[in-house]
């Protein structure tokens, strides 16, 4: 079932410049998933009672034309299909006047039960015909598995503020992203577009803790691997070009 949403783009979700940045559009799709979501009770509001929440495994997202303030975005997502402990978004973003395509962009998660901390089986959760097996935004299936680079050119500390925490207690998954930002060397964040993100989540970090960032530049690609501070935890890492 492909469900649709508008979504109209603020003054806030621009960047320099006077573009919609890649926070935001993560945050445009991680919203029409929830709502569509909703729908089958496996929304934010349903978690009290369901005790279940999503967790973000992967994106994958590729700016086609980069939407500007004044763009009304028409948002399409589907659930492609799910295994015992995996499920897959996919979307598409068009200019709602013209019809254009923008963005598309996958996206892999599973249910985690709140009090057990322990995934859900998502088969006899997700109703039947709630998917679109078949449908794909990307021509190819879910990439592949984000390496780690063995060398790394910079590296940088971030400490987990309070304005980085969601409901979950948690880092949320799109302040990564920032934190990505801030370990690049200025001239490639002044000067470079990154429409391509992918972003590949291995393990939570909470309040006050101390990440330990390692930038490089490979094959034409922005890698940004994010540990903790003793680099015993990989949390994240982040390819963006």
């Amino acid at each position: 079932m492909i469900y649709e949403h508008n979504f109209e783009i603020k003054v806030s979700d621009l960047n320099k410049n006077l573009e919609l940045k890649n926070k935001s559009l993560l945050s445009f799709l991680e919203e029409i998933g929830n709502l569509q979501s909703s729908t089958i009770g496996l929304g934010i509001n349903d978690i009290p009672n369901s005790k279940l929440s999503w967790v973000l495994l992967n994106w994958k997202v590729e700016v086609i034309k980069r939407p500007v303030y004044g763009n009304l975005l028409n948002i399409k997502s589907w659930e492609r299909g799910a295994n015992k402990l995996h499920c897959f978004r996919e979307y598409e973003v068009y200019d709602d006047k013209t019809g254009e395509l923008l963005v598309r962009a996958t996206s892999k998660w599973a249910l985690l039960n709140i009090e057990t901390g322990r995934p859900v089986m998502l088969l006899p959760t997700i109703p039947e015909g709630y998917a679109e097996d078949d449908k794909f935004a990307f021509s190819s299936d879910f990439p592949k598995k984000i390496i780690e680079p063995k060398q790394f050119e910079k590296v940088s500390y971030y400490t987990v503020k309070r304005s980085n925490i969601d409901f979950n207690n948690h880092t949320h998954n799109l302040e990564y992203l920032d934190i990505a930002y801030e370990s690049l060397p200025e001239g490639v964040f002044e000067n470079t577009v990154f429409n391509n993100i992918e972003i590949m989540y291995k393990k939570e970090t909470k309040l006050n803790d101390i990440l330990k960032c390692f930038y490089t530049f490979e094959n034409g690609e922005h890698i940004v691997s994010i540990r903790s501070e003793d680099e015993a935890i990989l949390h994240t890492i982040i390819k963006i070009y």
